[in-house]
């Protein structure tokens, strides 16, 4: 089925660079070095790795799957763009640096300025917002895509919060719904080892979309009224391991897709899920991670349903290089890549730990 951008009809559509025409050539993995954020220090006194995007992208590239020239360089959202869910009230408080400093978590930022706080912080979430919102299209047009960022989980329309300051995954679904003509049903798969209750909140009475949620219950941010959006709610104990999370994400990954065919999944692949995490409180290894997102990318592809991955929570220096193998595995798994688009009929289920991790599977490097 062809998609087309459908604007006739629909008078409330804003112009958008988001949605500007990708060429053939370009893989739909989408970055821009304005994703990481570095400025004075300030920005490592929150346990996020602040330039783990870039590092991400180095390492691809080291592996020559990625060169300048094949990936999807992202753009900013404007303000018009981020009006299609957020709050006007919303945008003008982000203009008070101690409203960004407590969503950050990064109290000196109180101090700052707020156009250096816009420059500096506010700029790069806005980039990767944008990079989800063109990856959903993306996705659509190509079968798959992955925004190296994104994934803010925790922002809402009218909140942010836990890092999140722009509610990219309610945006690149909004911006689907009202400017792709066929899509009219999500389902988001959230794996990270926070409860999303951001985008549950903004979908809480929609039933356009389909909600999992696999998270670690004791931790932030425990919003109870959120939860009440989920419809596959999996709550987890501290120090999960990987035969356990594996099985569970499994089975319910193709029992929401079962329950539901969607026209688009995003799946928010976070990997504070990883042993030692210091927010996360789970014990999945590097090979589960990668296993995980083969299990998702799987059920997707088989289905023929079109999968955006963002990369959202992780709070180790080793996450990048756990991110760049996986996206490696599922390019060598034919689950991504020009031949993923032929690839659909594929029906074999994933039961055991793939052997084949080992040769890019080093997580002692250092960062």
């Amino acid at each position: 089925m062809s998609h087309k951008e459908d604007n006739k009809g629909k008078g409330s559509s804003h112009h958008t660079d988001l949605y500007a025409h990708i060429p053939l050539t370009c893989l739909p993995i989408v970055y821009h070095p304005d994703y990481n954020i570095t400025f004075m220090g300030l920005e490592k006194l929150h346990p996020f790795d602040a330039g783990k995007w870039g590092k991400v992208i180095h390492f691809l590239k080291e592996e020559q799957f990625l060169t300048d020239e094949n990936m999807v360089e992202a753009r900013e959202a404007s303000e018009e763009d981020l009006l299609v869910v957020h709050t006007k009230r919303y945008l003008n408080k982000l203009k008070w640096s101690v409203v960004v400093a407590n969503i950050t978590e990064i109290p000196p930022l109180i101090f700052l300025p707020n156009f250096l706080v816009q420059r500096r912080v506010l700029r790069p979430l806005r980039t990767q917002t944008g990079g989800t919102i063109m990856a959903g299209k993306l996705a659509i047009d190509r079968g798959w895509a992955v925004n190296v960022g994104g994934g803010f989980h925790h922002c809402s329309s009218d909140r942010g919060g836990g890092f999140c300051a722009y509610a990219d995954i309610t945006l690149a679904i909004k911006f689907l719904f009202e400017r792709v003509e066929g899509i009219s049903r999500a389902t988001i798969i959230d794996l990270d080892a926070h409860q999303g209750n951001g985008h549950e909140r903004d979908f809480l009475d929609d039933k356009r979309v389909f909600i999992m949620d696999v998270y670690n219950r004791y931790i932030y941010p425990e919003d109870t009224f959120a939860k009440k959006a989920i419809k596959r709610k999996v709550e987890l104990d501290w120090g999960t391991e990987d035969s356990e999370y594996l099985q569970k994400v499994e089975l319910h990954t193709e029992g929401s897709l079962n329950e539901v065919r969607p026209d688009i999944i995003v799946y928010n692949a976070g990997t504070d899920v990883l042993d030692g995490d210091p927010l996360g409180g789970l014990s999945i290894s590097p090979q589960g991670i990668v296993k995980r997102d083969e299990i998702v990318f799987r059920a997707a592809r088989r289905r023929g349903i079109p999968i955006l991955m963002v990369t959202s929570g992780g709070y180790q220096k080793r996450t990048a290089r756990i991110i760049a193998d996986s996206i490696l595995n599922l390019h060598r798994e034919a689950l991504i890549g020009p031949e993923a688009l032929e690839g659909e009929g594929s029906s074999s289920m994933v039961t055991s730990m793939m052997s084949s991790y080992g040769s890019t599977g080093s997580t002692s490097t250092a960062v």
